[in-house]
């Protein structure tokens, strides 16, 4: 199972200064050394964390996969076929959220999101779509011409209880067959840490796992190498 390394919480700690450094730019090669499969970094329409500027350096220095988390908006539509990310996952946005709340609605995107998933493809960037493990949800997502789906893992990972954890990761299995079943490609992501990342990283359909927050917050402490080879051990590789 590969790992992908999301950078947004880098910018994060840059933006609370508005100042220059830490740089996500100089974390990839350390990533990568690591033994991380890929880069993951979120432009939000708010520009929070990842601006421009990184994104543009990001698709410079990244040597294994860049996956671009993106709006279904043509602005972002726009810069991903600038950039040229090897994926671009479409994911939904609230400006107040603090995080990432849930899958994309893809029923309210409509024709329009099936109209930017063939631009993107057309591009020749592979794409993603940020969905709660919802069978409805896989079979929206095949219709409109996606390649990927990244099962939402936050309902999974706000669990505390041991019979509640194995409902969650059953339902994410489920989803994953299902997925697979239809064509798609799977991944999966949010709120995986080192405690709970085992399960999911034993499920054989899910190929990808896309991991941020827990990887930066320990890497205060041990440094990012070391934080990422944490984490690809948690995963059993």
């Amino acid at each position: 199972m590969r790992l992908g390394v999301n950078l947004d919480h880098i910018a994060t700690v840059r933006q609370a200064r508005r100042g220059s450094e830490p740089d996500p730019a100089h974390a990839v090669a350390l990533i990568e050394r690591a033994g991380a499969d890929g880069i993951v970094c979120h432009l939000r329409e708010d520009r929070r964390h990842i601006q421009d500027r990184d994104l543009s350096l990001l698709r410079q220095l990244v040597a294994t996969h860049l996956n671009l988390e993106m709006a279904a908006t043509e602005e972002m539509v726009r810069i991903a076929l600038d950039q040229g990310p090897e994926m671009a996952t479409l994911v939904p946005e609230k400006r107040e959220e603090l995080t990432t709340e849930g899958g994309l609605n893809l029923k309210a995107g409509g024709e329009e999101l099936a109209r930017q998933i063939r631009v993107l493809r057309n591009h020749g960037i592979v794409v993603s779509l940020f969905i709660d493990p919802e069978l409805d949800a896989l079979k929206e997502a095949r219709r409109l011409g996606a390649q990927f789906v990244e099962l939402h893992t936050g309902e999974y990972a706000a669990q505390r209880g041991e019979a509640e954890l194995e409902q969650a990761a059953e339902r994410l299995r489920e989803a994953a067959i299902a997925a697979r079943r239809l064509g798609l490609r799977v991944s999966a992501g949010h709120g995986l840490n080192y405690h709970n990342v085992a399960r999911i990283a034993a499920i054989p359909e899910i190929e990808e796992l896309n991991i941020g927050h827990s990887i930066i917050a320990r890497a205060v402490f041990t440094g990012l190498e070391a934080a990422v080879r944490d984490m690809l051990r948690a995963m059993g590789r």
